[in-house]
C-alpha cells in the first residue's frame, strides 16, 4: 500500500461521467488526497480539457487537467500517482482486469468506488432505471416509468447520467423543459437522444456535472426522481426502487460487464427486455443468470415493439439504416431497431454505409470494427454532426430508416426521404412496472 500517513496522489481513470461524480463526491475538498489527473476514453476529443477550477474547489485552484488514457504510464510515473481510480461503464471484466494489471505494474494500487460512498441520499423517493449493457432497453423503460407514475398523479423529474462534453462549467447544472432549452445549451446527438423523448411528454429533465446540486434543485419540483441512468453505470442516487433492464440478445453479459454485474446483483426488479426477438434459450439463460445473482429480484419480462409512420415506404428500397450511436460502439451490437423495422417491412437491401464514411464517421468503424453495415447516429459535437450528415448524404440509397430516439432531420440535413422508427416497452404477463410502482408509490 502507498504510504498512509501522507497525501494520496489520485488519478481518475474516467469518460466524462462517472470520473467527475466520484471526485466530487469522495474527493473534492477532502485534504487527505490530491487528484492529479482525470484521463478520459470511449468519447471522441473529451481530452485535453480541463476540470474547471470553479467546480473543483479551493483545493484545486487551477483546476485538473484531463489527458487521455494512453497516456496513462506516462502519468503514473511523472505525477507520482499513489492510487488509480476506475471510473467508467460498460466494459467486460476481462478488460477492467487487464486495466488493473497495467496500473498494479506500474506501482499504483487500483480502486473501484462502491455505492456506499457514490450515491447521494434524496429528501424525495427515487426511481433508478439502470441496465447490464448498453442498448439493453434502459430509455424506453424509463419512459414507460415516468408515464405509470405520471399517470398515478406524480410529478416527476427526470435526471439523467451526465453527458458534459461542452463547457464543464457551464454544464454543472442544467435543466430542459423545452426543445429551446436543447438549443441553449448547444447539446449533442448523444444528449438529445436521451432528452427529446422525456419532453415530447412533459417531463423536465436535469442533468450536468454535480449531481448533488442538480438533486437538490430537481427535489424542488418532483414528487418522485426518477434516475436515467446511461451506459449500463450505478445509479448516482439511492434509490428506492430498483430496476435493471437485461438483454436476451447478449446472454452472458449480465454476468460479465462492469458495473452491470454490480447493477443486477443490486437490484429490486429486472427487466428481461426484448423477449420477442431473441430465442426462447438465450431468454432462459438470462432468467437463470437473474435467479444465481440475485434470487430475491423481481423479473418482469417485455418486448420493445417498434413504430413506422409509412411502413410501405420501405418495401423494396435501397435503405440506409441509422441506429442509435453508443448501442453499436461500446455496447456491442451489430444492430438495432432499424435493421429489425428493414427486415420486417421488406427492403429491398440494407446499404453498407462504411465505403462512403468520412472523417471522424470513418474513424469510429476503425475504433469499433464489430459495428455491422449499419451507421451509428455519432454526435459529440458540431464536426462529428456534419460528418454524419456528410455520410448519410453520400450513400446512394433510395430510402433513410433513422432508429435513433430524436428526428435527425430536425439538427441536420438529409437529401433522401426518411421513415422514423420509434420503439417502447410493453410489458408481457405478469409482474408489471405498473403495479410494483402502484404497490410502492401509491
Amino acid at each position: 500500500m502507498a504510504n498512509e500517513s501522507s497525501v494520496q496522489r489520485v488519478l481518475i481513470m474516467g469518460a466524462a461521467g462517472r470520473d467527475f461524480h466520484n471526485f466530487n463526491v469522495v474527493f473534492r475538498g477532502n485534504p487527505r488526497y490530491k487528484v492529479v489527473a482525470f484521463t478520459a476514453t470511449q468519447i471522441p476529443d473529451i481530452e485535453g480539457r480541463q476540470y474547471p477550477a470553479q467546480l473543483a474547489g479551493p483545493l484545486y485552484p487551477t483546476g485538473i487537467p484531463i489527458y487521455a488514457e494512453s497516456e496513462l504510464n506516462r502519468l503514473i510515473a511523472e505525477l507520482a500517482v499513489d492510487q488509480v481510480v476506475f471510473a467508467y461503464s460498460d466494459v467486460s471484466h476481462q478488460t477492467v482486469m487487464h486495466k488493473a494489471s497495467q496500473v498494479l505494474a506500474a506501482g499504483p494500487d487500483f480502486l473501484l468506488m462502491g455505492a456506499r460512498d457514490t450515491m447521494l441520499a434524496s429528501s424525495k423517493p427515487v426511481v433508478a432505471v439502470c441496465a447490464v449493457r448498453t442498448g439493453s432497453g434502459k430509455s424506453q423503460t424509463t419512459r414507460r416509468v415516468c408515464d405509470v407514475l405520471r399517470a398515478m398523479g406524480k410529478q416527476v423529474v427526470a435526471v439523467r447520467h451526465p453527458m458534459p462534453y461542452g463547457n464543464i462549467a457551464e454544464q454543472a447544472v442544467q435543466r430542459f423543459a423545452s426543445y429551446d432549452d436543447l438549443d441553449r445549451h448547444q447539446c449533442t446527438i448523444e444528449e438529445r437522444e436521451e432528452y427529446e423523448p422525456h419532453l415530447d411528454r412533459g417531463v423536465i429533465v436535469y442533468a450536468g456535472v454535480d449531481y448533488e446540486a442538480i438533486l437538490r434543485q430537481a427535489e424542488q419540483e418532483a414528487d418522485i426522481v426518477v434516475w436515467d441512468g446511461g451506459n449500463n453505470d450505478l445509479p448516482f442516487y439511492k434509490p428506492d426502487l430498483h430496476i435493471v433492464v437485461a438483454d436476451p440478445h447478449r446472454p452472458g453479459h449480465e454476468v460479465s460487464y462492469h458495473p452491470g454485474e454490480a447493477n443486477l446483483r443490486m437490484a429490486d426488479v429486472v427487466v428481461i427486455n426484448k423477449v420477442d426477438t431473441a430465442d426462447l434459450d438465450k431468454v432462459a439463460i438470462v432468467r437463470d443468470n437473474i435467479y444465481r445473482t440475485n434470487p430475491a429480484a423481481i423479473v418482469v419480462e417485455a418486448a420493445s415493439p417498434i413504430f413506422v409512420e409509412n411502413p410501405g415506404m420501405i418495401r423494396g428500397k435501397d435503405v440506409l439504416v441509422v441506429e442509435d450511436g453508443p448501442t453499436l460502439t461500446h455496447g456491442e451490437m451489430a444492430y438495432g431497431a432499424g435493421v429489425v423495422a428493414a427486415r420486417r417491412f421488406g427492403a429491398a437491401a440494407i446499404l453498407d454505409p462504411r465505403p462512403w464514411a468520412v472523417r471522424s464517421i470513418a474513424d469510429t468503424y476503425a475504433k469499433y470494427p464489430g459495428t455491422g453495415a449499419v451507421l451509428p447516429a455519432m454526435g459529440y459535437g458540431d464536426q462529428q454532426m456534419a460528418d454524419l450528415q456528410e455520410t448519410i448524404n453520400n450513400v446512394p440509397c433510395d430510402l433513410v430508416i433513422i432508429a435513433t430516439p430524436i428526428d435527425l432531420t430536425r439538427i441536420i440535413d438529409i437529401h433522401r426521404p426518411t421513415q422514423r422508427v420509434r420503439y417502447e416497452l410493453q410489458e408481457i404477463g405478469q409482474p408489471t412496472l405498473e403495479g410494483l410502482l402502484r404497490q410502492q408509490f401509491a
